[in-house]
């Protein structure tokens, strides 16, 4: 299939051997009740393989609803999926999954959410430091927190548990870009979506973002003050405001840096694109 058929939103990429799988949230599922989620393959990023379930839950998993944002790590020998959940008597969180293979089938690893439990969570992603140390950068979600939050934690190295407190990395407002939104529950504020860290060439600690703009959802772009990544992160120019957004970057085959995301904005239209960038310009 191509890939303007492929209907998910939040898209990830790994090229691993030669191959580049993707995955994401399945749009027609997005919203309410859900039960797994899929991998497509391709060697070119225009034609695809799939969908192909890489995750499925058998009735024993703790969430039935919101399943989103699958992404996959690769973490001292395995693989890794980082994705958020939501059942009636848990809050949103973003638990890990564990596979052989990039194309699983993943099981659960993680006992129930790493996030805060108290929390509204979602978009977990991964990061491991120049010391080796991983850690989970997530979004204390806006609908409990008004002005969304992105935050850091550090996890044990086997990826099942925190390894210490989360810290706070930047709020939604900080960018002036963001539009105030209102909630159905009548909750007001500013949405956090989908950090993804990146380690530039010059060195510097960047995290992709996104939320909502006067022109549509919005791929926006922050730095660290200090290129660590337990320190405050100020805000860059958005990468992309055209309603799009939920990105992350990789590198092709050829070594060059691509930015997916997915776009339009507006369920069951989304679909993934790729964006070649130049890193010099980030």
């Amino acid at each position: 299939m191509r890939t303007d058929e492929i209907n998910i939103r939040d898209p990830f990429v790994l090229l691993y051997n030669g191959v580049y799988y993707l995955y994401g949230t399945r749009g027609a599922t997005c919203w309410g009740a859900a039960t797994g989620f899929d991998v497509y393959t391709s060697a070119d990023l225009e034609t695809w393989e799939g969908p192909i379930p890489c995750f499925e839950n058998d009735g024993t998993f703790w969430a039935d609803r919101n399943y989103w944002a699958p992404e996959v790590h690769p973490w001292q020998g395995a693989w890794y999926m980082f994705a958020s959940f939501k059942s009636e008597t848990r809050h949103r969180g973003t638990a890990i999954l564990r596979a052989e293979t990039p194309q699983g089938p993943f099981v659960p690893w993680s006992d129930g959410p790493v996030t805060p439990a108290n929390w509204e969570c979602l978009d977990g992603t991964f990061f491991a430091d120049d010391q080796g140390t991983p850690w989970i950068v997530f979004c204390h979600e806006w609908v409990q927190v008004g002005d969304g939050e992105i935050w850091a934690m550090p996890l044990t190295k086997e990826l099942r548990a925190p390894a210490g407190e989360p810290r706070l990395l930047f709020r939604a407002s900080e960018a002036s870009f963001v539009k105030q939104v209102r909630h159905s529950s009548g909750q007001v504020g500013y949405v956090t979506d989908g950090p993804f860290l990146w380690r530039a060439r010059d060195g510097r600690l960047l995290c992709l973002w996104s939320s909502l703009a006067e022109t549509g959802y919005t791929q926006a772009l922050a730095v660290s003050d200090t290129g660590r990544i337990d320190s405050h992160f100020s805000q860059l120019p958005p990468l992309f405001d055209r309603d799009g957004g939920h990105g992350m970057l990789f590198k092709t085959k050829d070594g060059s840096l691509m930015l997916t995301l997915h776009s339009p904005n507006e369920h069951l239209k989304e679909r993934p694109r790729f964006i070649p960038l130049d890193e010099a310009n980030l």
